[in-house]
């Protein structure tokens, strides 16, 4: 009887370390995640501010104007 309780006693160690990885693991995920939303959201306001540099560009010399 011994060596079962002891043997339920390391599966239940075994089981509680990898709860814990998984634990670790969907924080880094969530970290991950949560700084390519970050990384995304600053994309999506460069490409603004480059879009309104081009329109600038293009009020000031049009396509038209320029030699070619």
């Amino acid at each position: 009887m011994m060596n079962t309780l002891h043997g339920q006693g390391m599966a239940a160690d075994i089981l509680t370390s990898e709860v814990a990885n998984a634990r670790e693991r969907i924080h880094r995920t969530e970290l991950a995640l949560q700084r390519t939303e970050e990384m995304l959201a600053e994309n999506i306001a460069l490409r603004g501010r480059i879009r309104t540099a081009v329109e600038a560009v293009v009020k000031i010399d049009p396509p038209s104007n320029r030699a070619g």
